[in-house]
């Protein structure tokens, strides 16, 4: 098992930043690739971000690229997720994912065993 626990969320003005971050315990933390989803209301859970458990391989979202930036330190079994240029339609809960799967399913909440409670980050306009 690996827990995941979400911290970082907040309000924060259009145009601001925010770092998100997910202290994971339990298994071994660095044999984890490890992702970012978010969901809006009314809205269905969407991948952000993915991290591979070593070395530096990630993958973005279309919608977050150039302005979000996902990054782990292995030895503080804490992945993060940096996020600038914040815009309204950022405003979600942001969830923190563990996976053993194959890269080419990150984008894919499916894939994930292993999820956070959550943290709330709102954007305002």
């Amino acid at each position: 098992q690996v827990q995941l626990v979400e911290s970082g969320g907040g309000l924060v003005q259009a145009g601001g930043s925010l770092r998100l971050s997910c202290a994971a315990s339990g298994r071994t933390f660095s044999r984890y690739a490890m992702a970012w989803f978010r969901q809006a209301p009314g809205k269905e859970r969407e991948f952000v971000a993915a991290i591979a458990w070593i070395g530096s391989s990630s993958l973005y979202a279309d919608s977050v690229k150039g302005r979000f930036t996902i990054s782990r330190d292995n030895a503080k079994n804490t992945v993060y997720l940096q996020m600038n240029s914040l815009k309204p339609e950022d405003t979600a809960i942001y969830y923190c994912a563990a996976t053993s799967g194959d890269s080419s399913w990150w984008y894919n909440k499916n894939a994930y065993p292993y999820w956070g409670q959550g943290t709330q980050v709102t954007v305002s306009s």
